[in-house]
C-alpha cells in the first residue's frame, strides 16, 4: 500500500513516501476506506513529535493524519450503515496510533465516518471532520450556544476558528471574531458582526461589553484575559489548554462522533457552511503541508490529495 509513515518520532524530515505498507486489517465494526483527500491538522504535528505517546499506544510505522474523505472499499460483518462504492468523510481517531489518513487505505471504525454531503467535494470534505467536529461540540455541548448569545471566537480565521463562526451564526448568535486585520473582511463574509485585532490589546479592553461565551483557540494571554471577557466563567471553553478548567470554564477534546458529522453536513448542504481551503498538497508534498500549519497563519485548511 501507498501512504505517508514514520520510523520514529521527530520533525518533518521523518516522513516517507512508502509504497510498502501493509494493507491494514479490516475488523468486525470497522469501513475500509480507499482515501480520496485527508486533512492536515495541528495534531499531526504533535504526534509526529511524541506529545502524544504518553495517551495512546503507538504503533510504528505511523502513517499520520486524522481527516479523510474518500470511497467505502470493503466493510466489516457487523456494518450495516455503508457499503462499498459509498462517498464518506470523517474524523479517524482509533484507540490507538498506527493507521492514519494519509495512506490509500484506512480502516474507519463505522463510528467515525458518515456518509459525504453532497454539496461539498473531496478536497473539502477532508478539511471538516476534525476542526469541524471540534467547534460544533464546543458551542452545542460545552458552551450551549442559542439564539440571542454574543459569542467571541478567538482565531476566528483558523481551521476550527472560521467553522465556528459559521456554526454559532446558524445557531442565531451574535458572533464577534478575533483576528489580524487582513482578515476581518473574511470573518464577516462568514457571519462574524464584529470582528477585533488581536494585536491591538487586550480583547476584554476592546469589548464593548461582556460576553454570553467565549471560544478560546489560543491559549496564552488569551484565554487568561477570558474571564474579563465573558459574564460567566462556567462559559469559557478551550481546545488548546486544559488550565481553563482553573477559571471555572471547560477543556474540550474532540471526540468522533456520526451524528454530529451528519449534522455538519446537513449545514454544509444547507449553505449554512463553507469549508475554506487554504491549499491542496499532493501525497508526495506532505512535509511541506505539515510545514504549512505549523506556521500557524494559514487561513482555513490545508488538505493532501490522493489520486
Amino acid at each position: 500500500m501507498r501512504g505517508i509513515a514514520y520510523d520514529r518520532f521527530g520533525d518533518e524530515s521523518v516522513l516517507q513516501l512508502r509504497d510498502d505498507l501493509p494493507e491494514p486489517p479490516v475488523g468486525p465494526d470497522t469501513v475500509l476506506v480507499r482515501t480520496r483527500a485527508a486533512g492536515v491538522n495541528p495534531v499531526d504535528m504533535g504526534i509526529r513529535e511524541g506529545g502524544l505517546a504518553g495517551f495512546y499506544p503507538h504503533h510504528f510505522p505511523i502513517v499520520p493524519g486524522w481527516d479523510l474523505a474518500g470511497v467505502v472499499e470493503q466493510v466489516g460483518p457487523a456494518v450495516v450503515d455503508f457499503a462499498p462504492g459509498d462517498e464518506v468523510f470523517g474524523y479517524v481517531r482509533r484507540d490507538d496510533v498506527q493507521w492514519g489518513t494519509a495512506a490509500e487505505l484506512v480502516p474507519a471504525p463505522q463510528r467515525c465516518i458518515a456518509h459525504k454531503p453532497d454539496s461539498l467535494g473531496f478536497t473539502e470534505a477532508a478539511a471538516l471532520p476534525l476542526a469541524g467536529l471540534t467547534a460544533y461540540q464546543a458551542l452545542t455541548e460545552a458552551l450551549d450556544v442559542g439564539e440571542g448569545d454574543r459569542v467571541l471566537v478567538h482565531r476566528a480565521a483558523g481551521g476550527v476558528g472560521f467553522f465556528a463562526v459559521q456554526i454559532a451564526a446558524a445557531l442565531g448568535a451574535h458572533v464577534i471574531g478575533t483576528a489580524s486585520p487582513r482578515n476581518h473582511g473574511f470573518l464577516r463574509d462568514a457571519g462574524a458582526a464584529e470582528v477585533l485585532d488581536y494585536d491591538a490589546g487586550p480583547i476584554s479592553a476592546q469589548l464593548s461589553e461582556p460576553v454570553d461565551a467565549v471560544l478560546d483557540l489560543v491559549g496564552g494571554p488569551a484565554l487568561g484575559d477570558a474571564p474579563d471577557q465573558v459574564r460567566d466563567p462556567k462559559r469559557i471553553a478551550s481546545v488548546v489548554d486544559p488550565v481553563v478548567l482553573d477559571l471555572g470554564g471547560r477543556y474540550v477534546f474532540v471526540r468522533p462522533e456520526r451524528h454530529d458529522l451528519e449534522e455538519l453536513g446537513r449545514m454544509a448542504d444547507a449553505g449554512q457552511l463553507r469549508v475554506a481551503v487554504a491549499k491542496a498538497f499532493p501525497l508526495a508534498q506532505t512535509a511541506d503541508a505539515q510545514r504549512l500549519v505549523a506556521g500557524g497563519h494559514v487561513r482555513g485548511k490545508v488538505v493532501i490529495t490522493l489520486p
